[in-house]
């Protein structure tokens, strides 16, 4: 992620609050060359959360909205899409109007979401082509790996209507032994499965603490065969 400081300059006014950019990534968009803008604030406290920097919704923008749209005005025809992640982009009211300007310039749009905000994650399908929705675990451990009571009911419900909308769309799933068993997780790829999931990606979890966690066994099981694609990456 690069960083950006704030020229003092910059126009006031209501704006996506923007912690960096990725200028260019061929993983966070499957099939396209993209860019990642990272949102500012999210209402959840992970563990292992990648950007904690991000976590404060109140702090100031490194990265204003004008000039990520100047970035992509010079980019026209050399990225196919831009990913709005985070943080939690959809904490913040102005996404929407965002990922219009977005679209307007031509590019494909892609979304990282925790999915805790279901209702708004709905209203914002129809201005996406793809989305990343983190499914953490199972319902009953939600609370204690996020740190926020009722957690699950949201994810849940933000899978229930990513899938029956018909947008692409990823599951990913961060994963060490001390977060929850590895008979909980074999338990979690069939429910997803049963849900209709095709593509779900398993983020190999590394603490301090915890190691590195050992995921090769989840392509040995019949489990791996329930998806169009099982993906195990690094985290």
């Amino acid at each position: 992620m690069v960083a950006a400081s704030a020229p003092a300059d910059a126009a006031p006014g209501p704006a996506l609050r923007l912690g960096g950019f990725t200028p260019l990534t061929t993983i966070d968009f499957p099939g396209r060359l993209a860019a990642v803008f990272y949102c500012q604030g999210c209402p959840w406290r992970c563990g292992y959360c990648h950007n904690p920097e991000l976590l404060d919704a109140t702090a100031p923008p490194a990265l204003p909205w004008e000039r990520a749209l100047a970035f992509l005005e010079s980019r026209r025809g050399l990225l196919d899409g831009v990913v709005f992640s985070g943080g939690e982009p959809s904490l913040q009211a102005a996404l929407p109007a965002a990922l219009a300007e977005v679209r307007a310039m031509g590019f494909a749009t892609g979304l990282h979401t925790g999915g805790m905000y279901p209702e708004r994650l709905a209203g914002l399908l129809p201005l996406l082509d793809w989305v990343g929705l983190d499914i953490k675990g199972p319902l009953h451990c939600y609370d204690a790996i996020t740190r926020a009571t009722g957690s699950g009911v949201k994810a849940y419900e933000s899978l229930r209507r990513l899938l029956a909308s018909g947008v692409a769309h990823e599951c990913r799933t961060t994963w060490h032994a001390g977060l929850f068993s590895q008979d909980e997780l074999l338990e979690l790829a069939a429910f997803l499965a049963g849900q209709g999931v095709k593509h779900w990606a398993v983020q190999e979890c590394r603490t301090p603490e915890a190691g590195s966690a050992d995921l090769a066994f989840l392509r040995s099981t019949r489990i791996n065969r329930d998806f169009v694609s099982l993906t195990v990456r690094s985290f």
